[in-house]
């Protein structure tokens, strides 16, 4: 019952998320306000590499279970911070997009094989690819946006999509063992193999 409770408060979450980013949207441009804080909400959703890439990180959490529930998604979202300050300052990082995508096909595969590593391997793992994707985050800040509440926005919405993926590797794993939970490591390895062919 806990973990059905747990897997829809993510779930409202992350939605509750989708309609922040499309009210952000819907209000572009006004006079003296930049719209920092829900810019940086909506642009982790914007992408479906992004979502494929933070969703995984929970299931492979969830996954691992005990102290990695809190942990690996912990890392991912510190070192992601530390990657949007390079994104921000303007330093050049090679191989961000191809960085981007081989996460999504390693992240998959990492619950698709039911991946057990311990704790520090796994958080260096995921902060690794995190660091590319938050240089991504801020590359990508809007020229107008305040860079705190930017930052805020793209980190809260990174945590709410690594407690939805938690939540669904739980309510997965609670319905069909590990079997469930790997054949959408496996979903997620498909899709970031596409991903890489369109890009």
């Amino acid at each position: 019952m806990t973990t059905i409770r747990m897997t829809r408060v993510t779930s409202a979450a992350a939605a509750l998320l989708l309609l922040t980013a499309g009210f952000a949207e819907a209000h572009p441009g006004l006079p003296g306000h930049t719209h920092g804080f829900f810019e940086g909400v909506a642009h982790p959703l914007s992408g479906l590499d992004h979502i494929a890439a933070m969703v995984a990180v929970g299931l492979w959490a969830a996954s691992l279970g005990r102290r990695a529930l809190w942990a690996v998604p912990s890392a991912f979202v510190a070192l992601l911070g530390v990657g949007a300050v390079f994104g921000m300052a303007g330093v050049a990082v090679p191989w961000v997009e191809a960085a981007i995508t081989a996460s999504v096909v390693v992240l998959g595969l990492l619950v698709a094989l039911n991946v057990r590593l311990p704790i520090v391997p796994a958080a260096a793992l995921v902060g690794l690819f995190a660091v590319f994707h938050g240089v991504a985050h801020g590359a990508e800040m809007p020229a107008m946006a305040d860079p705190l509440a930017y930052g805020l926005g793209f980190l809260l919405a990174t945590a709410a999509l690594h407690a939805s993926g938690i939540g669904l590797g739980m309510g997965l794993s609670r319905l069909g063992g590990p079997v469930l939970s790997r054949a959408a490591g496996a979903v997620t390895v498909g899709g970031g193999v596409m991903l890489a062919f369109a890009g």
